[in-house]
């Protein structure tokens, strides 16, 4: 008895698009975060992800690491790369990452199409 297996080519996979973009004013901050950090600390990528806390339920979280875990999104846009955590990255995938200035904040701003709701203090949301 002989078996036979026959191989294909796969058709080429077509790109898909990032789970999160970054506005051109988030780019430049996350630049000066960069250039204006400690020698020892310019290495290190800023790794985006969520925590269930806040009065909705969920709010994000951005922390600098040393090193991606297995299973984090890698994110590269206009010389900037930022990690998503793979427990965000449902949550996060069409979100666009923007910074604004204003005269009392200063602050990453996430427009996430996937939230249903957030409290009135926009710390917390819910998807």
């Amino acid at each position: 008895m002989s078996s036979r297996v026959m191989v294909r080519m796969a058709p080429a996979l077509k790109g898909r698009r990032s789970p999160l973009t970054l506005t051109q004013a988030a780019v430049r901050r996350l630049k000066e975060l960069k250039a204006t950090s400690q020698p020892e600390d310019r290495t290190k990528t800023l790794k985006i992800g969520i925590q269930g806390k806040g009065c909705s339920g969920n709010a994000y979280t951005l922390s600098w690491v040393d090193a991606p875990k297995k299973f984090d999104e890698k994110v590269s846009q206009d010389g900037v790369t930022v990690l998503i955590d793979s427990k965000a990255l449902l949550t996060l995938i069409g979100t666009e990452m923007d910074w604004f200035e204003g005269k009392l904040a200063s602050q990453f701003v996430f427009n996430n199409p996937n939230i249903k709701g957030a409290c009135g203090c926009g710390e917390s949301f819910l998807v």
